[in-house]
């Protein structure tokens, strides 16, 4: 089997992780805690864009590069698919489906930072679960709202700010009990499609209250894409990588 590149960043990463020998890499941009129980290499950090993981594939003999990112970090996929494209290697993506609205949601779905504020303006006590990119607004928040981010880790608020350092998967009860405290009145998502974070949109829907969900961005095309990490193990094996 050619060595394998591992590009990781949602939790069916680490799944795939487990499955490499210690032939392969799997690699981190550097976010959240590093696994220690792999038999496969670990490397942590950039590869300074496009050409410099290209550079990486080639001297280390990459003969397969695997895009398990986060929806969400098109700049990581985009660079993949042309250090794979530049090294002649094919690059494979695991990219999960979006969630899809269900009856009695109230999704409104906005492009960018500056249409999500505006979103905002009815409300009082928002729910960020965008990750650490609201830290950068704090400042911003009008007088009337209160905010509640929720991240991977602990950051410092503010006074019209409260930081939540929490990592899934949530309890449904939890996301209950989070709501009713805060007197969450809208909730912000990214459309990851986790199942390890899907509770809070249960919540949202019980309590009848809107998501304002930031769209995701468009992905460039790869060589083969899969849904599930069961889907693409069973490629791999079948695959003729040797």
């Amino acid at each position: 089997m050619k060595r394998i590149l591992l590009l990781g960043g949602v939790t069916e990463a680490l799944a795939l992780a487990r499955t490499l020998g210690p032939e392969h890499i799997y690699s981190l941009a550097g976010v959240g805690r590093v696994p220690t129980d792999l038999q496969c290499q670990v490397r942590v950090g950039g590869y300074g864009g496009a050409e410099g993981l290209a550079r990486f594939i080639r001297d280390e003999r990459i003969g397969l590069l695997l895009d398990a990112t986060h929806p969400y970090a098109a700049q990581i996929s985009q660079n993949a698919a042309t250090a794979a494209r530049l090294s002649g290697i094919p690059c494979w993506a695991l990219r999960r489906p979006a969630w899809q609205a269900q009856a009695g949601d109230d999704w409104r779905e906005v492009s960018d930072w500056a249409e999500l504020i505006e979103a905002l303006k009815p409300f009082r006590h928002p729910l960020f679960t965008l990750g650490r990119e609201p830290l950068h607004h704090l400042d911003e928040i009008p007088p009337e709202q209160f905010w509640t981010l929720r991240a991977l880790d602990v950051y410092p608020g503010n006074a019209r700010c409260e930081v939540i350092g929490a990592r899934g998967p949530f309890l449904i009860d939890d996301e209950r009990a989070l709501f009713e405290r805060r007197q969450i009145d809208v909730l912000i998502s990214k459309n990851s499609g986790s199942t390890a974070t899907e509770p809070k949109l249960e919540v949202a829907r019980e309590r009848g209250v809107p998501v304002i969900v930031l769209k995701r961005p468009v992905l460039p095309g790869v060589e083969r894409e899969f849904e599930s990490v069961r889907q693409l193990l069973e490629n791999l094996s079948l695959s003729d990588l040797s």
